[in-house]
């Protein structure tokens, strides 16, 4: 396996990883990395959307056999590629269908760090559109020195701005943190 600098290392510790790591692995060797890293997002959508889907992957209680059926037949009604498929079938035969999640997350980390890029976390209140992703990419790639990907997620809960986590740095930019340092300042 080749080791981009130690990074990939560091990725692949744990279960997940490991999984993740050999998919890559077996990805890169049949050039297939960009349909596989497709099917994986089409998958964890399917996972995030899917309270049924959810329930397969996680139950303890259905048969390796009956989990790698109905997992063949999502991936099927999915349109994931073979390899994506056939990883999916392995996972149901060793009973790791319920860590699937963390590695769809390693594989994309992985995939990153082979193309060079590094993954910012954003959090906003409201979705960001197509031309604020492009900026924020921009300003952090000008930041970094490197393509950035980001990974999005919603929060109402902060109120407004943005929080970024790039790698090990944090940049809170959000209203809620600004309005509790005001009421910390204003306390005295």
């Amino acid at each position: 396996m080749e080791n981009s600098g130690g990074i990939q290392g560091n990725i692949t510790a744990g279960l997940a990883g490991r999984y993740a790591s050999a998919l890559f692995d077996l990805a890169r060797e049949s050039n297939d990395i960009d349909n596989v890293q497709k099917s994986l997002s089409v998958l964890k959508a399917g996972l995030a959307e899917s309270a049924d889907l959810a329930a397969l992957v996680s139950s303890p209680v259905i048969s390796r056999t009956d989990a790698a059926n109905a997992i063949a037949a999502v991936a099927k009604s999915l349109k994931l590629d073979s390899l994506t498929t056939k990883f999916l079938g392995v996972l149901a035969e060793n009973r790791r269908l319920a860590k699937v999640a963390g590695m769809i997350d390693a594989f994309n980390a992985i995939v990153a760090a082979h193309r060079g890029e590094v993954t910012a976390k954003v959090t906003s209140a409201h979705p960001l559109t197509a031309e604020q992703l492009k900026t924020l990419a921009a300003n952090l790639k000008t930041r970094v020195g490197r393509d950035v990907q980001i990974a999005t997620t919603v929060d109402p809960a902060i109120l407004g701005g943005l929080v970024v986590q790039l790698g090990s740095q944090l940049i809170d930019g959000s209203i809620r943190t600004r309005l509790n340092s005001f009421a910390q300042a204003m306390k005295g």
